[in-house]
């Protein structure tokens, strides 16, 4: 078992999530960086599917009751066993009765720990995944709280376990390396302070002067969560008046509220709305360690 000794903001138990049911009003949820969870759980032997958790800006801390390979991927942070930084460059061990601390986020917003046998909670609708939306699988972490871990596989010899060991005083907790992370849309989980997003215009691009969403920047508005990355900038200019019923949305749908800044759907976004969406996202996965004034721009895609 693990026990929560400081649950962070808002950490949740992610996975793959639960594609498939938004005929029944069910988002997809899982992990919104879903490369950095899967090279976590690649660094302790897990399958693809296994759950671990993912922390929000100010990370956990966890009580560990039995020795365990761990792994932190995603946002840069420090992250100390029992008070001593250590290096997460691959794989290491948590003594029984340490605990893992995962500090702030220095880049980034979210880190990712993967538990060699996965965080072993009952599956809803064939996931672990934590839904912030409709409250479906397990609640967030809160103090106290403890979280049963699976069977691990004996660890590869590609990806051994080691013991937690100092960090490097020239780059104490580094991410992993660019080559083995896969990160958010850059090497290594690296952030940038500006995002290029590719957009495919529709269904309801007529609905507006579709032009102004290309023609200046947006920021990431500290409003953001899983459901959806708020963006502040120029308001979008609507050519016709009136209002949808409500339609069904996809994962990276631009949305245009009344006010007329866009919104893009996360992981945890409702399966309708009533708002016109513009465009559609090629890929969110950036926005995943975008942290609140980063600048997002528009590139339209055929």
């Amino acid at each position: 078992m693990i026990t929560v000794t400081r649950p962070g903001p808002l950490t949740t138990i992610q996975d793959r999530g639960r594609p498939g049911y938004a005929h029944l009003g069910v988002p997809r949820s899982g992990a919104l960086d879903q490369a950095a969870l899967r090279r976590a759980n690649e660094l302790v032997g897990n399958a693809a599917e296994a759950a671990g958790l993912e922390t929000t800006l100010l990370g956990c801390a966890l009580r560990f009751e039995v020795t365990a390979r761990v792994a932190v991927v995603g946002a840069e942070a420090l992250v100390r066993v029992d008070k001593q930084p250590v290096s997460v460059a691959a794989a290491f061990e948590v003594p029984a009765g340490a605990v893992l601390d995962i500090g702030r986020a220095l880049r980034g917003v979210r880190s990712y720990l993967a538990v060699a046998g996965g965080i072993d909670v009952e599956p809803v609708l064939g996931s672990r995944s934590t839904d912030t939306l409709s409250g479906l699988g397990p609640p967030k972490l809160a103090d106290g709280m403890t979280l049963p871990i699976g069977a691990a596989s004996p660890a590869s010899p590609a990806s051994p376990a080691s013991p937690a060991s100092p960090a490097s005083p020239a780059s104490p907790a580094s991410p992993a390396s660019p080559a083995s992370s896969g990160g958010p849309g850059l090497p290594g989980g690296a952030t940038a302070s500006e995002l290029e997003l590719g957009v495919r215009l529709g269904p309801r691009d007529d609905w507006f002067e579709a032009a102004g969403l290309f023609a200046e920047a947006y920021t990431v508005s500290p409003l953001s969560n899983r459901v959806g990355c708020r963006l502040a900038g120029t308001s979008l200019t609507r050519t016709r008046v009136g209002e949808l019923p409500s339609e069904g949305v996809v994962l990276g749908a631009v949305q245009v509220p009344a006010d007329g800044q866009p919104l893009i759907f996360l992981a945890d976004h409702p399966t309708t709305g009533g708002y016109p969406v513009i465009g559609v996202v090629e890929d969110v996965a950036p926005l995943a360690q975008a942290r609140p004034g980063t600048t997002v721009r528009f590139r339209a895609i055929d």
